[in-house]
C-alpha cells in the first residue's frame, strides 16, 4: 500500500469549539489553537496523515485530505474504492452461497 501524502487540512471553524483534543493527539504537533481558540494547521509540512485529529474530533470539524504518494494525483483513492466494491460483491456472493447451503440443509440435502 502506498504512503499517503497530505493534500490539505480541511477545518470547519464554525464547528470547532476549541477543545484542543486534535491538538493533543497530533503526534507531530502540526495543529495549534489560534487566538480565537479555533484549530489551525500551523505546520502542515510535518503532517504524517495519521488522521488521529480527524478521528478524535468530537465535532467533526477537521478532515485530512490525502493523495496517493505513488499515483501523485488522487487516483489511489479511486483504486481503493474499486477494491472495496469488489470486497462487497464477494461478501454478497458468499452470503448467497451460504443461503443456498442453508436451504439445502432445510430440504434434507447435504
Amino acid at each position: 500500500m502506498a504512503r499517503l501524502k497530505l493534500k490539505e487540512h480541511v477545518i470547519n471553524t464554525e464547528w470547532c469549539k476549541g477543545c484542543g483534543i486534535c491538538v493533543h493527539f497530533c503526534p507531530k504537533n502540526v495543529l495549534e489553537l489560534n487566538s480565537h481558540d479555533k484549530v489551525i494547521a500551523a505546520r502542515p509540512e510535518d503532517c504524517i496523515c495519521c488522521k488521529l485529529c480527524e478521528l478524535r474530533c468530537p465535532d467533526l470539524a477537521i478532515e485530512i485530505e490525502t493523495i496517493d504518494d505513488e499515483a501523485g494525483n488522487g487516483d489511489g483513492m479511486q483504486e481503493q474504492d474499486e477494491s472495496q466494491k469488489k470486497e462487497t460483491v464477494n461478501a454478497d456472493e458468499i452470503g448467497k452461497e451460504n443461503a443456498n447451503d442453508t436451504d439445502a440443509v432445510h430440504r434434507g440435502e447435504s
